[in-house]
């Protein structure tokens, strides 16, 4: 058989592993996950693949792309333990995301580019996405890589600061404290916010109870000058630069260790929340119950 053949029908069978890992069924990002090569996004093989039963890399026997189709993380730097992500979260915050045709996606954390090839293909040749990644490097090898995507463009800088028109989806791919006030500022009407909220436990890959313990993603979504919150999965993810500080990540410690964050309905813009509906507050921000 021809090896593209061959790869295209692993392909749909690791979107329809990667669905079913995620919990979820959506024809839409099935079909992104079957379509992008992930071995585009990751250098040359062999790999190095994160086992959980070891918590270290293994590489691959070969550079044979078969073994990237998997649910597991693939190293990008593994010195930094800086890994391309696990596709099945990715296939959850996706579908939350929800990404249409003709949106605009802001990427923060594009990596190397697979899962901003991912965005690309949801939002369509009438849809663009805009990825920033801090680190230079990384940002370069994304411009690179994402050459094919005339719907993509990459910026090296900071996440948290950077300038981009409004967004329909804003997909943050690193654990902050906070919510940046660009991201915010950022949304335009019915836009949607996929932000993972981190301790300093919550990126370090501890056991499934500590990571549960010490991250989570929420979905915001903006109405107007409102902001719904949702939980709506826990993570164990890097760091993001430039959204952390230390009193954010004190706060947002002490909210993990009382619990109650699947309650959480709302983003404040101010920390006037009476304590009673206040599940973290922050400095001019608050995740609160109605």
């Amino acid at each position: 058989m021809d090896p593209q053949a061959e790869l295209r029908i692993i392909r749909a069978a690791y979107a329809k592993q990667i669905m079913a890992a995620a919990n979820i069924v959506d024809a839409r990002v099935m079909e992104a996950f079957a379509t992008i090569p992930r071995e585009d996004f990751v250098g040359p093989g062999p790999w190095m693949i994160l086992r959980w039963w070891t918590r270290d890399y293994v590489p691959t026997p070969d550079a044979d792309p078969v073994y990237l189709y998997t649910n597991d993380l693939v190293a990008l730097r593994p010195e930094r333990r800086l890994n391309n992500g696990q596709p099945s979260l990715h296939a959850y915050l996706m579908h939350q995301a929800a990404p249409a045709a003709a949106e605009h996606v802001v990427h923060i954390g594009t990596g190397t580019g697979y899962y901003t090839a991912l965005l690309a293909h949801l939002v369509g040749p009438t849809g663009r996405v805009t990825g920033i990644e801090y680190d230079l490097e990384l940002a370069a090898r994304a411009r690179a890589n994402l050459v094919p995507y005339p719907n993509v463009e990459i910026i090296a800088g900071d996440g948290t600061l950077t300038s981009f028109d409004p967004a329909d989806v804003i997909y943050v791919n690193a654990g902050c404290t906070r919510p940046a006030a660009r991201w915010l500022d950022g949304l335009a009407d019915g836009g949607r916010l996929i932000l993972p909220l981190t301790s300093d436990e919550g990126f370090k890959g501890g056991a499934p109870e500590q990571v549960a313990r010490s991250g989570a993603v929420f979905r915001v979504r903006r109405e107007g000058a409102q902001y719904q919150a949702t939980w709506i999965s826990p993570v164990a993810i890097i760091p993001c630069d430039g959204g952390r500080d230390e009193a954010s990540e004190k706060a947002l410690a002490e909210a993990f260790a009382r619990g109650g964050r699947q309650k959480v309905t709302r983003l404040y813009r101010d920390a006037e929340i009476p304590d009673a509906r206040c599940w973290l507050r922050g400095d001019g921000w608050s995740l609160a119950y109605d």
